[in-house]
């Protein structure tokens, strides 16, 4: 399947408060997000014309650009209005939207007080991963040779691009040997995510999943929570370690892009997706769509 680079696709493209052709969204080369990380984004569905959950996801945002020392020059209400003017403008019905904040090109160093913050919005199609059958197969996961860090190591409640890095290691690893994704342990050796979603496993009914201490609290996350308590089952947040894997029945991914993905298999573990995964795919889409 031949790539179309986004760089050069139709459409338009929320830059510093105005709509503008889609090809003429561009950055200096020496601006300090591409140097030293200085960049935070959301990731968010779009279904039917509407971004699901957009309020939630442009708070997370300003807290993000907050959390690395910069003040966005929106408001989190700004932000959603801007995130719907996007999608309005590309007649978007199904597909993805991406704000990005970063600082800019007036200063070349560690240090960057007076460089301004710039954000943009993009939203192009992006279809679901899976057809319903083969979704419930499950996916196959590796397991990540690295880790996710120590809180006090870095801004680990930011949506930050940084932070992404290992992530990205971790997915070409285990596509090169032949796996869908990767599984990330953290500091300590608990189980922590995958390089870009959150992690369920189901123990005898029971649905269990890392605490969020050293990495993102997703909202696709606390929103499967919500529809696991309301089904009545229950949720137990806990510190899992990898061995605990043996005995999981079930075992799912949540977040925006891979919405609710089961796993059969992480590593020498195996799990079966079965009725409590159906349930709550059924129960998430329905929601996304009501």
């Amino acid at each position: 399947m031949a790539i179309i680079p986004f760089d050069d696709r139709d459409g338009f493209i929320w830059f510093d408060g105005d709509l503008i052709p889609w090809r003429d969204a561009k950055i200096h080369v020496l601006n300090h997000g591409l140097h030293y990380a200085s960049c935070v984004f959301e990731g968010e569905r779009i279904y039917d014309g509407k971004v699901f959950k957009l309020a939630e996801h442009s708070r997370r945002l300003v807290e993000s650009a907050r959390l690395l020392g910069m003040k966005l020059p929106y408001s989190a209400a700004e932000v959603s209005e801007a995130t719907d003017r996007t999608v309005a403008a590309n007649n978007m019905v199904n597909g993805y939207a991406r704000p990005v904040v970063w600082r800019g090109s007036e200063m070349m160093a560690v240090a960057a007080q007076a460089a301004r913050i710039h954000m943009a919005i993009a939203v192009w199609q992006w279809p679901s991963y899976w057809s319903p059958e083969a979704r419930m197969q499950g996916i196959r996961l590796d397991i990540s040779e690295w880790r996710r860090p120590h809180p006090q190591t870095a801004p680990t409640q930011a949506k930050a691009s940084g932070l992404y890095m290992i992530g990205t290691l971790s997915k070409h690893t285990a596509e090169a040997a032949g796996y869908d994704d990767s599984l990330l342990l953290d500091w300590r050796g608990q189980i922590a995510e995958a390089s870009g979603a959150n992690i369920f496993f189901v123990f005898d009914g029971e649905v269990h999943t890392p605490i969020p201490d050293c990495f993102l609290n997703g909202i696709t996350r606390q929103t499967v929570m919500d529809l696991v308590r309301a089904r009545g089952l229950k949720l137990v947040e806990r510190a899992i370690m990898p061995e605990e894997m043996a005995r999981a029945g079930e075992c799912f991914l949540t977040g925006s892009a891979a919405e609710l993905t089961p796993v059969r298999e992480i590593g020498p573990y195996t799990f079966t997706p079965g009725a409590v995964t159906r349930q709550l795919i059924a129960d998430y889409d329905a929601l996304v769509r009501a």
